[in-house]
């Protein structure tokens, strides 16, 4: 499957100074940058930038940044599913995961989010996808917010439906096993139907006998 990369970027003043929303970056150009030291919410953040530059460097792989001069400030991850987890289980060629999102936090609340994901799909060359993420309470930064747990799923919900990703249900135990986990999907118009039967099957593997 050829997966198409279209380059967009945005500038986005902040006073006297500017920031850049790029990509999807290339790994060379992404090797060239150093991360925020606040970006730590999944691993240290060299660790986290090396994490970006192999992403990038993957057939399939989009790496949406901000970046204030040669300072990566936000990032958004765009991969195939792990290994381990069901989403791998039907090798869909057409299935993305939405996974890590990330802002500084002196650059949050300047809707850096919502223009890094808008950016991934730029010129429709996510429509071939099935596009998903699976939202984790445990993973949000809720002590940094001032949230509460319903109140950042509200957040997250809204921030994935600036793409039209929508609430799609499922029988996954990590998402089941609290109520504010959710799994969000956008279905791209060039999905064929083959493939969202498939995605069905992945979604929902628990049998039930009456």
């Amino acid at each position: 499957m050829e997966h198409l990369k279209l380059y967009h970027v945005e500038t986005v003043p902040l006073g006297e100074r500017c920031l850049v929303v790029e990509g999807p970056v290339p790994p060379g150009r992404l090797s060239e940058l150093t991360m925020h030291p606040d970006l730590d919410a999944f691993r240290r953040p060299k660790d986290q930038h090396e994490a970006l530059i192999e992403i990038a460097g993957l057939a399939e792989g989009r790496i949406i940044i901000t970046r204030e001069e040669n300072i990566i400030v936000g990032y958004v991850t765009f991969h195939y599913p792990d290994e381990q987890e069901r989403w791998s289980q039907g090798h869909m060629e057409d299935l993305i995961e939405l996974g890590a999102i990330e802002v500084a936090n002196d650059y949050r609340s300047l809707g850096l989010g919502q223009k890094m994901i808008k950016t991934a799909f730029e010129g429709g060359q996510m429509e071939q996808y099935i596009v998903f993420t699976t939202e984790y309470y445990w993973h949000w930064d809720l002590k940094s917010s001032g949230l509460n747990v319903w109140d950042y799923r509200k957040m997250m919900e809204r921030l994935m439906k600036v793409v039209d990703m929508v609430w799609y249900a499922t029988d996954d135990p990590e998402i089941c096993s609290h109520p504010a986990n959710c799994l969000m999907v956008r279905i791209g118009r060039d999905v064929p139907i083959s493939s969202k039967e498939q995605f069905d099957r992945i979604r929902f593997q628990q049998r039930f006998m009456y």
